[in-house]
């Protein structure tokens, strides 16, 4: 559709053209006539575009978004609002590169006529699309697998014949097939389905250490249920989860079928100088300094890794995966020199960490949860476990919390009657101070010892919140004092003075609203994951959130996690201590003005949620 001269949507075009790259740099008048030029179209989630079935013209997403693929399918780029792309100039000696609609998407198309006029008339707007399809090109090159080998797909590090045997099958026979197929692990199926997994480890600790018979069937032996992983899974993907659960094989699904089975073996030179290798080789060190000696080379790992094409919220999980590692294993050295635990414990991560969102420079935010029957002899064990593990910490790099939120903390060390007591406190008397420290305890997760006991903490947890429309209205009057630095004129409010003069903390004023928002959804919805993005999925699922909001608010946040830790690189590229602050003029101007849009997500989900608990504030 064309908008006739006269039509009254024309100052609006025009407007949105001010705002985008490089219409902005056009003259006034040239931006008028441009907008008078301009034709509307509307296209369903799916619509292709190619220079073989569309005219010739430069197509601006005004709502919506769009994949620029090439021949192959390749993604070369993701645009969104504001962003345009030609898609005969990008076929140009590539022939098949297509764009489709991956929302539904209102476009501005610019006739080929006008479009070769800017171009020839204006050198800047010429030199922007000139260096386009190189630029494109470029970024695409960031996700490509070469770019980063943990990207790539497990496929083609799978044992495709795994032994197989039935549950019936005797110890000593799978024990012979297994020496005769050299291999270390035996997956235990029954009429096609997958039932468990038997591995070198089950034959020692299950079987031979306890003296068993050697006709007993696997079956009785076996682990199960086993852990599995899907077949398109990445080697990031398979790292971690081996990592995180403490195991070496892991049966390969495709679909409801078994493809194969996959071991840390065969990972190992996939990752040897990835920064996930670091996580098993923490677990074999003997003493704090060789683990801070590692801890020491992770800025330089996160460069790395980030030039490489892994994303934010991949880095946090690589590096939260680090720290629990480096924690598990301060506590296994801590209980070699003290003896065994007297009961049964829990070592909790809040906060980031227990997010799986950490970034280099994080502090300590911990706390032990112990066994009800735990004496007051008990309690000293644990207070002096405490103290080794925190310290050990430091040495590491991960300072104390300056707000004390540590396990060497009596509040913040206590028997599980006594951390429900402190929850149910907290929620009758919503204090200020009682709120800030709900926004660090209820992201908590288990990093050692009996998981049981964090479970049924955050069980009562959440019964004690999902109903409480007074402390959830406290929690909202909390997340709405820290609202994102952007003026009303879509302009950033920077500081005026001091070190950080001109900048703003990227965390505390763009990371932290949204996890705070999404927090508190969680908690009111009885969610129980922890991971921002995973709560966002839990809230779609359960239609807390609409699909629209739920996926607005997800790329605010990762689009905030980028540029945070983009900018981390460049301070540590440039000899500087990592940190959240950040100088927008730093940024390229459309990272700048993606970073605006997500900061007006953040202040409509805000406002939102003042609307939603009005009575209460």
């Amino acid at each position: 559709m064309a908008l006739d001269p006269k039509h009254p949507e024309i100052q609006a075009v025009a407007d949105f053209l001010r705002e985008c790259l490089p219409f902005d740099a056009l003259p006034e008048q040239a931006l008028q006539d441009t907008a008078r030029q301009i034709e509307i179209s509307y296209h369903r989630a799916g619509h292709r575009f190619s220079a073989a079935s569309d005219v010739y013209a430069l197509r601006l997403v005004r709502s919506g978004a769009v994949e620029i693929r090439a021949s192959n399918n390749r993604l070369l780029d993701r645009l969104g609002e504001g962003e345009s792309f030609n898609i005969h100039g990008l076929d140009t000696g590539d022939e098949g590169v297509s764009a489709v609609a991956i929302e539904d998407s209102l476009i501005y198309q610019l006739p080929r006529n006008r479009y070769e006029s800017l171009r020839t008339r204006f050198r800047d707007f010429d030199r922007h699309f000139h260096s386009q399809r190189s630029r494109r090109l470029r970024r695409a090159a960031r996700y490509q697998p070469n770019a980063n080998l943990m990207m790539q797909p497990i496929d083609a590090h799978v044992s495709r014949e795994p032994l197989t045997l039935p549950p019936t099958t005797p110890i000593q026979e799978a024990a012979g097939a297994m020496s005769e197929r050299r291999v270390s692990s035996v997956l235990v199926m029954d009429s096609g389905q997958l039932l468990g997994i038997l591995t070198d480890r089950d034959l020692r600790s299950r079987a031979l250490a306890r003296g068993l018979p050697l006709d007993m069937p696997i079956g009785e032996i076996m682990t199960r249920p086993c852990s599995s992983i899907e077949l398109g899974a990445s080697i990031f993907d398979a790292t971690l989860q081996m990592t995180q659960e403490g195991i070496h094989h892991l049966p390969v699904m495709d679909s409801s079928s078994v493809a194969g089975i996959i071991t840390s073996s065969d990972l190992m030179l996939a990752r040897r100088n990835d920064p996930v290798y670091l996580v098993q080789h923490i677990g074999r060190q003997q003493d704090t300094a060789s683990m801070r000696a590692i801890a020491a080379a992770l800025p330089s790992l996160m460069v790395d890794a980030i030039g490489g094409g892994m994303r934010a919220h991949q880095l946090s999980r690589v590096l939260t995966a680090i720290s629990d590692a480096v924690t598990r294993r301060l506590i296994e050295l801590a209980i070699n020199e003290l003896g065994p635990a007297p009961v049964p414990f829990c070592w909790l991560a809040f906060g980031s960490q227990a997010r799986g969102e950490q970034l280099i420079g994080a502090d300590q935010d911990n706390g032990l949860l112990i066994d009800d029957s735990a004496t007051e002899q008990d309690m000293d064990w644990f207070r002096r476990l405490a103290q080794m593990v925190c310290d050990g910490l430091n040495e590491c790099g991960y300072v104390y919390c300056p707000g004390k939120v540590m396990a060497t903390t009596d509040k913040w060390r206590q028997r599980l009657a006594g951390w429900q007591r402190t929850v149910d406190s907290w929620t009758r008397a919503p204090s200020p101070d009682a709120v800030m420290r709900v926004s660090i305890f209820f992201d908590l997760r288990a990093v050692h010892g009996d998981k049981g006991l964090c479970q049924r903490l955050q069980k009562h947890m959440l019964a004690r919140t999902r109903e409480d429309s007074i402390f959830q209205a406290a929690l909202a009057a909390n997340v709405l004092e820290h609202t994102p630095p952007l003026g009303i004129f879509r302009r950033f409010l920077l500081e005026r003075n001091g070190e950080h003069r001109d900048e703003f903390d990227i965390k505390k004023r763009g990371v932290m609203p949204i996890v705070d928002l999404v927090r508190i959804h969680a908690l009111a919805n009885g969610v129980e994951a922890v991971n921002t993005r995973e709560r966002l999925r839990a809230l779609i699922d359960c239609k807390a959130l609409t699909i629209g909001d739920g996926r607005n608010m997800q790329d605010a946040f990762d689009t905030i996690q980028q540029l945070r830790i983009e900018n981390q690189c460049r301070q540590v590229t440039d000899g500087a201590r990592a940190s959240n602050y950040l100088n927008p003029r730093d940024l390229p101007e459309l990272e700048r003005k993606h970073l605006k849009d997500a900061f007006t997500v953040v202040n409509d989900a805000q406002e939102a949620l003042r609307h939603r608990y009005r009575q209460g504030l």
